[in-house]
């Protein structure tokens, strides 16, 4: 068997050939290396209740009312 041109997949063909192949960790590493933005920024994980609170209210903000 031999190996796909995952450098010549789009993101929905290489998603769609990882759900067929859900072995093939090749697969999963390349895309999670194509398609992952090192820049985006890391958030902590809450530390308190008070913590807690303020990250509820923060989502609460940018999700759009319906």
């Amino acid at each position: 068997m031999s190996t796909p041109d995952f450098d010549s997949m789009s993101r929905k063909e290489l998603r769609q050939y990882m759900l067929e192949h859900r072995d093939d960790n090749t697969a999963f590493e390349f895309y999670l290396d194509k398609f992952s933005n090192p820049n985006s920024p890391i958030y902590p994980a809450p530390q308190s209740l008070e913590d807690m609170s303020y990250l509820q209210k923060i989502i609460r903000q940018h999700i759009p009312e319906e």
